[in-house]
């Protein structure tokens, strides 16, 4: 999506460690136009009347599933990273190592929420190594849930994740991705229909 890799241009930063800082519209400040416009572009991509949750996980991702499912008439839900008290019943349940925290989470969702026969389409705002999507996906299968695919915004494509979901056949997009970040700037792949 052109607007998109502009954007991380335009706002965002590449910090050591080939950390990508675009928390300035995506995942902190939250540029919800722009959100929208993305939710129209993964529309293109997946069979949004065959979905019936987007799925993401806490808590970067909420703000664009959210839209996301605004726009297309869809439930949202995510993928909590500890039990509160308020949830009742049994639980689905993934362990993942969080890239952004360095330590490994309990991905939760409620048995209420998601059940067997659901369409899943699962939507994040970023993908590298690929574990939280991976964690996802395991939730969704333990459900006997219908995964539909994987929308993810941005990809840093010089990671395995995007390619491991490629790999498993999985109905995969993103919509930016990043093949090379450093101090000389940022380099992002060519996608089908540029």
């Amino acid at each position: 999506m052109r607007e998109l890799e502009e954007r991380i241009v335009k706002d965002g930063k590449v910090l050591p460690g080939n950390i990508i800082k675009i928390d300035g519209f995506l995942n902190h400040r939250v540029d919800c136009a722009l959100m929208g416009r993305m939710a129209d572009e993964f529309a293109k991509y997946y069979d949004i009347d065959n979905v019936d949750i987007v799925l993401t996980a806490e808590a970067s991702g909420i703000a664009l599933a959210a839209i996301c499912a605004l726009k297309w008439g869809k439930q949202m839900l995510y993928a909590k990273k500890a039990k509160s008290d308020n949830i009742e019943g049994g639980l689905y349940a993934s362990e993942i190592y969080s890239y952004t925290y360095k330590k490994k989470v309990t991905q939760i969702v409620a048995k209420d929420w998601l059940k067997s026969g659901d369409r899943v389409l699962i939507i994040d705002d970023f993908m590298a190594n690929g574990e939280a999507a991976r964690g996802l996906c395991d939730i969704v299968d333990q459900a006997g849930a219908e995964l539909v695919g994987v929308g993810i915004a941005v990809e840093k494509g010089f990671q395995a994740g995007g390619q491991r979901l490629r790999d498993m056949g999985i109905n995969y997009h993103a919509l930016a991705i990043i093949d090379k970040a450093d101090e000389n700037g940022i380099v992002f792949r060519k996608q089908e229909g540029e």
